[in-house]
């Protein structure tokens, strides 16, 4: 489809030219190149949504079944909370940290496939609406308190080290607004990442006939739901809050990437990205360039 390889490189220029000038505005300490840098992304987002649109329409909703469409749906959850908290927050560095991160999985949509899976149609809105939605919204959620946590803990150093703060350092937001992004990723990130797991369990019985198969992909799950767990309950009834919250963040978001990355297409496991079954050719997908 031309008018979808057309749609890619527009994303792909949008999130590139602005992750860039972003990054630039940072280091030089040039705020119209940060705003031209958001700018762009926010152009990219915009074109980004277009191309799941087209997608979904396109071959009466078979995008459904390919791992190319929820790489990109994972790459425009994370913008879409870093937009969010941006609003909330104020806090612009967060675009240092998404634009990147949602090229990256942009790019990477264009190298899966996924197999496809026996779905009864009865639960077709149960798995996209929760399992992968609630898990995707989630998982970006922790990109960004991952994202806080690593700012917090270098800003920290920084100033118990009384370091003076230039260029990069001097563009950092405060360690309350990093331990507020903290605060609020955990508050609504791990609802819906327990919603996607118990959803996704759920699928499972009605698919496998089993609710859980000791599968890499699922072990992971359960791990980071753990840790997740306990972060919320520290976070939210004892009070926890700045560097062991921050390095909690990064531990179990950093768990979420070898779920994403390392298990998806380097073991064996029936949620792999990099599976080929004879027939799925029929997929839309867009002409290699």
């Amino acid at each position: 489809m031309p008018i979808l390889n057309i749609l890619f490189f527009l994303v792909l220029a949008g999130y590139f030219v602005g992750a860039t000038l972003h990054l630039l505005g940072v280091v030089a300490v040039k705020p119209a190149l940060r705003r031209a840098g958001s700018g762009l992304t926010v152009a990219g987002f915009a074109l980004h949504t277009a191309d799941l649109a087209l997608l979904l329409a396109s071959e009466r909703g078979a995008a459904l079944l390919s791992g190319e469409f929820y790489f990109s749906l994972l790459a425009w959850s994370l913008l879409l909370i870093c937009f969010f908290l941006w609003w909330r927050l104020r806090l612009g560095m967060l675009g240092v940290l998404a634009a990147p991160l949602a090229l990256f999985l942009f790019l990477s949509s264009q190298a899966v496939t996924a197999a496809r899976m026996p779905l009864p149609k009865a639960l077709g809105g149960l798995f996209f609406g929760l399992h992968i939605g609630a898990l995707f919204l989630a998982i970006s959620l922790l990109a960004m308190a991952c994202g806080a946590g690593v700012a917090y803990l270098y800003l920290e150093r920084k100033i118990k080290t009384k370091e003076k703060l230039t260029g990069f350092s001097k563009s950092l937001p405060a360690l309350a607004t990093c331990d507020a992004v903290n605060r609020w990723a955990v508050t609504a990130g791990f609802p819906l990442y327990t919603i996607g797991l118990l959803s996704g369990f759920i699928w499972a019985k009605f698919t496998w006939n089993r609710i859980f198969s000791y599968d890499p992909k699922e072990i992971t799950a359960i791990c980071v739901w753990l840790l997740f767990a306990f972060l919320f309950h520290q976070r939210l009834f004892l009070g926890w809050r700045g560097r062991v919250t921050a390095r909690m963040a990064i531990w179990i978001f950093s768990l979420t990437l070898v779920s994403l990355l390392i298990i998806n297409f380097f073991m064996p496991t029936h949620h792999s990205f990099s599976r080929y079954i004879d027939g799925a050719t029929d997929l839309p997908v867009r002409t290699q360039p």
